[in-house]
């Protein structure tokens, strides 16, 4: 039988290397890796296990894929170093810039802190357990038909984002996204601001909660529509055919148009478009609130 050797399982240490070729450190284990630059050659830290990574730059493409239990901090993907982090389990990423697209993918136990992602088309596709803190990214299909994501502090720049998530709790963010959360189910989100056309169709049980929202025919065709004490701006032909609403909203709204049914209560309607062909208003109560105002 083989001894157990307690030094075996020390993490040997790479310091200030220039590594080049395919899978320069393949299914490496236990390593800590410092001020190292991943330079030409696909997939170097691939089947890895156990990492810690410092300082480093990765150059090309696929770095960390297949790994588990890899930790990275202050450091850079360069635009080259694309689909990032593939099929990974348990991966914090930290004060870190991603300047690559298509990165975490199929990826289990993803937290990832103080980061940019200026580049982040494609990124964060069908992972689960995510969390998100101090995050900003900009690219089209974010988080696209990911689950259990826990974010607090992100700022987003591009469309379509949140399609197909599900069981989502974001805070204090702000997220410029048209067609954002289309398809989802289980979304809540406080204390943040959302900005883009068509918000949220297709959606079962979305809650928001202390939220500004500006959307052009947003909050259409949901199903379970609850907003506590949210805001909305330039907000028009909103709520067609969303069912079981429970709407707070604390100033006017734009339009509503063919609302499904609920409670919509607003300090003022400027329009109300109601096509008796294809809407029972009655299945809707509109309340106007007093204006504790003057």
């Amino acid at each position: 039988m083989e001894r157990f050797n307690p030094i075996a399982r020390q993490k040997e240490e790479i310091r200030q290397e220039d590594l080049t070729g395919e899978r320069a450190l393949y299914r490496g284990r236990n390593l800590k890796i410092y001020d190292t630059v991943f330079h030409d050659g696909e997939s170097p830290l691939k089947e890895s296990k156990d990492i810690e990574i410092d300082g480093c730059e990765f150059q090309y493409k696929y770095p960390i894929w297949y790994s588990e239990n890899v930790h990275v901090k202050n450091s850079v993907w360069q635009e080259m170093g694309r689909s990032g982090v593939w099929y990974t389990n348990n991966i914090v990423v930290e004060d870190s810039m991603i300047y690559a697209p298509k990165n975490f993918r199929r990826c289990k136990d993803v937290t990832i802190i103080n980061t940019s992602i200026p580049d982040a088309a494609e990124t964060l596709w069908m992972c689960k357990n995510v969390t998100l803190k101090g995050v900003i990214a900009k690219g089209d299909y974010f988080a696209m038909n990911s689950e259990n994501l826990q974010i607090d502090g992100l700022n987003l720049y591009g469309n379509y984002a949140f399609d197909g998530a599900q069981n989502v709790e974001i805070r204090n963010s702000k997220l410029l996204t048209k067609d954002c959360f289309w398809n989802c189910e289980n979304v809540t989100v406080y204390d943040s601001y959302i900005s883009g056309e068509y918000l949220a169709w297709n959606t079962k049980n979305l809650t928001l909660i202390n939220c500004t929202i500006e959307s052009n025919q947003g909050l259409c065709y949901i199903e379970n529509l609850k907003m506590v004490n949210c805001k909305l701006i330039n907000t028009k032909l909103a709520f067609e055919y969303a069912t079981n609403i429970d709407a707070d909203i604390t100033n006017k709204i734009d339009s509503i148009l063919n609302p499904g049914s609920g409670v919509i209560r607003a300090r003022q309607i400027d329009e109300l478009i109601i096509e008796k062909d294809n809407c029972d208003i009655f299945k809707t109560k509109i309340e106007i609130k007093e204006s504790n105002e003057g």
